[in-house]
């Protein structure tokens, strides 16, 4: 075979082939060719038996005449020539290339060593020549195409600077991006096919790419639609889980599974024949296949997000308690509370007309709580450097310390105007340290809030809502109660524990507190009279306690064949035993706690929230600003800096958040 190069003038006056063996340049049709001479077809005076063969300008495919592009195609008897003018794709760069036997090249050699031989070979000799006539990319043509691909590319946005994203794979952006790079060198250089060959070198890439980044480019000038996708994006290579109907089905399946499912599950499930069938699948999937599929469901191998707790949430009494007691009380004094709402960006209250009643005075509603601290609570998550070590951390949580306060969104934090004086308590849990924040506390905590209120909010009513917890639930020791009570006449009392002058409990020498007998307090019948639960004086067991039988026997129940009490008495069931009828009774379900009789007696109301219905206490959502602002200080073991971040991080909250 022969190499060599051709190059085809634009008017089509002559085209000179460059033989390598012979170091000449033959003039294979020059501006003398008859003029009847059709290019289109072969001579129909050809001796030749045979046709001549079709030669193509790539071996791999047919030659298209392209816009934009020049080509010549000379064939002589049964050996051919292929010419290539700059701007086709062929394997020699910018001149094209021949192939050629050597044998018919020498023979046209001998053909055309005179002009009356050119003559004759150009009239005479078996010859088919094609032309596609076409022309290169314009220079303006491809800036245009230019503006276009950078908009494509870096897309800007409507408003504003930058850019947005451009939607594009990784493949199709690269692709592009290498179109881009050979179209500004095109637009430099005026040169097509050496601007490709010089952008495939500065890629680090061979003559395909620059043959490619022809190609591209004149399809994408031509049509704007015409973009280089990669054959890995087509339909054949999608991953069947793509299929709407298959993922929905596996989806349902899986979800009918219950909580814990496994990836083996979509194999056992595709095994089915009627699945397989109906789906035209060949054979199952591989256990990595069906994990992939778990995530193209939607699943994912992780830790379950915890939600709130919800055990004993729709209880029977809980709903009874929130919808009778709870909700009747909280509906009463919403009229007469305070609103905000966000109002172009800005927390603004709203303003309604006061109702005529007998109170006009705003409601300030004050939320109780208490959250815990600890010293070595610190975010877990942040920025290190790759080339940071592991460093050594302390064991455990550290000191703790706990906060308890009021809060509302009228004031924020309970506290005076000027700040001088603020409900909170800090509180160090624990034995050996402050103890453990007992009724006794609350009490004393609650006592604190109500002498603020009084001094500098007198012309408020205020609220206090505590959460259903035992420690503010709790009752007087001597209070009506079933529990415990014989149902014969004996001696009998509570438990209650011995105080000192001060108030405080006693403790005995083995640390635990000191208790005493004392009566219970009587009863009430129906009509609100008041019944003795123990004898009185004159009786034959004068001052002992009357007994369960007899306190019923004496509000009309007839007790003779029950029992004191049930081993588990049935929830519907009320007159099982005598246990279970005292506690239905109204005098003993309506005792108040001793939160409820210190603040009556100072003016003060206080709701009880509904047990487990802590989404209902709005400070929960303080307590959680506040800890992410705590998480983010310097870690510290010492008591002193623990305190003042806890405050620094209470502090913190804006008011407008708390009415949010």
């Amino acid at each position: 075979m022969l190499i060599g190069a051709c190059k085809v003038s634009p008017s089509l006056e002559f085209c000179e082939i460059a033989c390598e063996s012979s170091k000449s340049s033959i003039p294979v049709i020059q501006a003398g060719l008859p003029e009847d001479m059709d290019l289109e077809e072969s001579d129909s005076d050809s001796e030749s038996d045979s046709e001549p063969p079709t030669c193509n300008v790539d071996p791999g495919g047919e030659l298209d005449p392209v816009e934009g592009y020049e080509s010549c195609q000379a064939c002589f008897g049964n050996d051919t020539i292929v010419a290539e003018s700059e701007g086709i794709d062929g394997d020699d760069g910018d001149n094209g290339n021949i192939n050629s036997n050597c044998s018919a090249m020498d023979a046209l050699l001998a053909h055309l060593e005179s002009p009356e031989d050119k003559s004759h070979h150009a009239s005479s000799a078996p010859a088919t020549i094609h032309i596609p006539r076409a022309m290169i990319p314009t220079v303006p043509q491809a800036q245009n195409a230019l503006v276009d691909l950078t908009k494509l590319l870096r897309p800007p946005r409507t408003s504003g600077q930058g850019r947005r994203p451009n939607g594009l794979t990784k493949s199709l952006e690269r692709r592009l991006s290498w179109m881009e790079y050979f179209l500004w060198a095109y637009v430099n250089s005026g040169t097509w096919t050496a601007a490709a060959d010089k952008t495939a070198t500065f890629l680090g890439r061979g003559i395909y790419v620059s043959r490619k980044l022809r190609e591209w480019s004149t399809a994408f000038i031509l049509d704007r639609e015409d973009l280089p996708l990669s054959k890995y994006g087509v339909s054949w290579t999608k991953s069947r889980i793509s299929d709407e109907d298959l993922k929905s089905e596996l989806i349902t399946h899986l979800q009918s599974l219950g909580k814990y499912v496994t990836a083996t599950a979509i194999i056992d499930y595709l095994a089915q024949p009627d699945v397989m069938r109906r789906y035209g699948l060949r054979k199952n999937i591989s256990l990595v296949t069906a994990e992939r599929w778990m995530a193209g469901c939607g699943f994912r191998w992780t830790v379950a997000r915890k939600g709130q707790y919800v055990d004993g949430h729709e209880r029977e009494d809980v709903v009874s308690y929130r919808q009778n007691k709870f909700l009747p009380s909280w509906y009463a004094l919403e009229p007469r509370m305070r609103n905000w709402e966000v109002v172009k960006g800005k927390v603004v209250e709203e303003l309604h007309q006061a109702s005529s009643g007998d109170s006009q005075r705003p409601v300030v509603v004050w939320f109780h709580d208490e959250s815990i601290f600890y010293a070595h609570d610190r975010r877990k998550k942040h920025w290190i450097h790759v080339s940071e070590m592991p460093t050594p951390q302390p064991k455990g949580e550290g000191s703790s310390l706990m906060a308890a306060d009021f809060v509302s969104p009228d004031y924020g934090w309970l506290r005076s105007p000027d700040g001088t004086e603020s409900a909170r308590i800090l509180f160090r849990p624990g034995k050996g340290r402050d103890g453990y924040f007992s009724n006794d506390e609350t009490i004393r905590h609650v006592e604190k809030a109500m002498a603020i209120l009084e001094k500098h909010y007198p012309n408020e009513d205020h609220v206090f809502i505590f959460d259903n917890a035992p420690t503010h639930m709790k009752r007087p020791n001597d209070s009506l109660s079933a529990r415990n009570m014989p149902k014969g006449c004996r001696e009998w009392g509570v438990d209650v524990p011995v105080r000192d002058v001060g108030g405080q409990a006693v403790l005995g020498p083995n640390g635990k507190v000191l208790t005493t007998k004392a009566r219970i307090a009587n009863g009430s019948f129906k009509d609100g009279t008041p019944q003795e639960f123990y004898w009185p004086e004159g009786h034959q067991h004068t001052g002992k306690f009357k007994g369960m039988a007899q306190i019923l026997t004496e509000r009309g129940f007839d007790v003779a064949r029950l029992k004191a009490q049930c081993k588990q008495c049935e929830p519907s069931v009320t007159t099982c035993c005598c246990r279970r009828i005292l506690f239905n009774q109204p005098d003993f379900t309506n005792v108040e706690t001793i939160l409820e009789s210190t603040c009556r007696a100072r003016g003060f109301y206080v709701i009880f929230l509904p047990k487990f219905h802590c989404e209902l206490n709005f400070i929960e959502q303080c307590w959680g600003y506040a800890k992410r602002v705590y998480h983010c200080y310097p870690p510290s073991s010492k008591e002193s800096e623990l305190e003042a971040n806890v405050i620094a991080a209470l502090d913190s909250i804006p008011l407008d958040s708390m009415r949010k």
